[in-house]
């Protein structure tokens, strides 16, 4: 095993992480977009409304209880997109999130501090996105080389565990015997949060701990997934709004070719909807094909009737790129086209129909984060920290158009925690 993983805790990677601000399932899509906007993740974790008396220690049962789910940006596009919604933008966007998020509190886990970094990730392969870890006053790290060992205590490893449970370490000395002061009870109450990308961003930093895997092929570790989810450039792209992957929320945009393979021209998912005008990709989401939305079209649609886009006025700023904004509190109604700028995306040929033309069309965010099989897995760690993207694309070696698969954090996640992690570095 890694050295990286048995000597480092779930404590070393919350240094620095800021204090957990619960996001409840009453507030509006309108305040949702904003705070996905101003996130560090492309999604944020919904909560139900504490009920709990001010002042007292929520367990870990009832807090997981109150975990709702995961709101990404393309829930709320495919929401947005809706007859009912493009008719009345305003009232949509006055829905309570609880209507748009996907119910799964599978998703986040409370662990403690002293957890392992292995029994961390082994949570994480498992299907858990976010960790959530109560923070400490006294917590300055604890980058300890036998940290197997915390306050004289085992930790054990999860995979003698099921049911993925880790317990809750007493981290308090046992010469201390006092009961918690109120001061010492609300430092416990609060809490960060740790995302897959938090790990692998660590895990960076220690490429060498890691050798030879970093330098290997990601085709040669297995990590390449071949059963991603595509839709058609010619296809509606609604139809990307009808069953929405979880993992990652992304669907391949594609052009088949006469042998069966499939080329492909871009994608339609969350991390690339993160910080767009989400009326605008509601509206095209709806009208257009999914070639069409990826690629952009021009700015003087004249097909159809193209609908206003309402901006918020006030300290909210805008919804929107481009958005004007005034003083006041009310709303100003504009009359606005689509066009690829406005969703983020670039065309430097918005007249092309070719779906399948040569792929130096397309520019900007339209572009698909790719790599190829033969890419080792040190690339496509920093690719996708770089791009702040939940997965890569994954292309053939001889021809960087067809693809062949995706890697995402769940891929990442298993090849560094598997058997060949353990494998040292040949000495020099």
């Amino acid at each position: 095993m890694a050295s990286v993983f048995l000597y480092h805790v779930v404590g070393d990677l919350t240094v620095g992480k800021p204090e957990l601000v619960e996001f409840t399932e009453n507030e509006t899509l309108e305040a949702a977009i904003k705070a996905i906007g101003e996130s560090t993740e492309c999604g944020i974790a919904v909560w139900k409304r504490r009920s709990v008396q001010k002042g007292l220690i929520e367990n870990a049962e009832t807090r997981h209880q109150r975990f709702v789910g995961i709101l990404n940006p393309l829930d709320i596009v495919a929401f947005l997109a809706r007859d009912e919604c493009l008719n009345d933008q305003e009232k949509a966007l006055k829905t309570p999130v609880s209507k748009v998020v996907v119910p799964d509190n599978s998703l986040m886990k409370e662990v403690d501090p002293g957890t392992r970094l292995i029994d961390a990730l082994e949570i994480m392969k498992h299907g858990v996105r976010r960790l959530l870890v109560p923070k400490s006053i006294g917590w300055r790290g604890m980058s300890k080389r036998f940290s197997i060992l915390y306050n004289g205590k085992w930790l054990k490893n999860i995979d003698s565990n099921p049911n993925l449970t880790i317990p809750n370490i007493n981290r308090t000395s046992s010469s201390t015997t006092t009961t918690p002061t109120a001061t010492t009870t609300i430092l416990r109450d609060k809490f960060c949060c740790l995302s897959r990308e938090d790990v692998i961003r660590f895990l960076i930093g220690c490429l060498g701990a890691l050798a030879p895997l970093p330098l290997s092929s990601i085709s040669s570790l297995g990590a390449i997934n071949p059963n991603y989810f595509s839709i058609e450039a010619s296809s509606p792209a609604i139809d990307a709004a009808r069953e929405i992957p979880r993992e990652p929320s992304a669907f391949a945009v594609v052009d088949p070719t006469p042998d069966g393979q499939h080329k492909i021209l871009g994608e339609i998912s969350a991390s690339k909807l993160w910080k767009c005008d989400y009326l605008a990709a509601a509206w095209a989401l709806a009208n257009l094909s999914a070639g069409q939305f990826v690629m952009g079209v021009e700015d003087n649609l004249c097909s159809r009737s193209l609908p206003d886009i309402v901006h918020a006025g006030g300290n909210g700023g805008s919804l929107v790129n481009g958005g004007g904004g005034g003083g006041g509190g009310g709303r100003i109604m504009r009359q606005r086209t689509f066009s690829s700028r406005s969703v983020g995306f670039f065309n430097s040929n918005p007249s092309s129909q070719s779906f399948g033309a040569n792929r130096s069309m397309y520019r900007g965010r339209s572009v698909p984060l790719t790599c190829k099989a033969t890419s080792s897995l040190a690339a496509v760690m920093a690719q996708m920290l770089s791009h702040r993207a939940t997965h890569v694309w994954v292309t053939d070696a001889e021809n960087e158009e067809v693809v062949v698969g995706l890697v995402g954090y769940a891929e990442l996640l298993a090849v560094v925690t598997g058997p060949r992690a353990g494998t040292e570095a040949p000495a020099t």
